[in-house]
């Protein structure tokens, strides 16, 4: 699903959405009961939650333990979330297809392969195993396998060149103004 200019001017600053994570064989992987409308840029969506309920495929749920501010792309392969924790922030980045939103509710294909970022700037791709058992069951296609390691390698970049989703103050401000639409509702 494209959102051009018009669908985007439908967006509502502080509007709430549900997130959904499928996997490649289209079943349903995880999802959240609360994603904030933080911020519309060109190319991506800026959202908040915090302590959100997460539902997974097999029905145990849980709730996050901190604040997050994710962003979500229209093009780009991946999605970050900042996390914000008491000794710092954490990025946790998916390998996934570009969003689309359907009633409501923000949907993405995982990949499985996820960029972790930690406090330090040290950072580690995780679920390499995970990844190549998918590739395998699911029937990944060499194009697909080539976007994939692409994306990893933008985001890679986008995150050693300090890009806007990486910064701290920023991610802070995002943070401030979903605490205020909270408590504003």
């Amino acid at each position: 699903m494209e959102l051009g200019r018009d669908k985007m001017k439908q967006f509502r600053i502080g509007e709430n959405y549900q997130i959904q994570c499928y996997k490649h064989n289209g079943r349903i992987h995880r999802a959240w009961n609360e994603a904030v409308l933080l911020d519309i840029q060109k190319d991506y969506l800026v959202f908040g939650n915090e302590k959100t309920q997460v539902t997974e495929a097999e029905g145990s749920v849980w709730k996050t333990k901190e604040p997050a501010i994710m962003y979500f792309f229209k093009d780009c392969w991946f999605n970050i979330i900042a996390q914000l924790k008491k000794d710092g922030i954490y990025y946790y980045c998916n390998i996934a297809t570009p969003y689309i939103i359907e009633d409501g509710t923000i949907k993405y294909i995982d990949y499985d392969l996820d960029l972790r970022i930690f406090p330090t700037g040290e950072y580690k791709i995780l679920d390499k195993l995970e990844y190549k058992y998918h590739k395998k069951i699911m029937h990944y296609s060499e194009d697909l396998d080539f976007v994939v390691n692409c994306a990893m390698s933008e985001l890679i970049s986008l995150y050693n060149n300090k890009t806007d989703m990486f910064n701290q103050v920023r991610n802070k401000k995002y943070y401030d103004k979903y605490r205020k639409l909270k408590n504003d509702e």
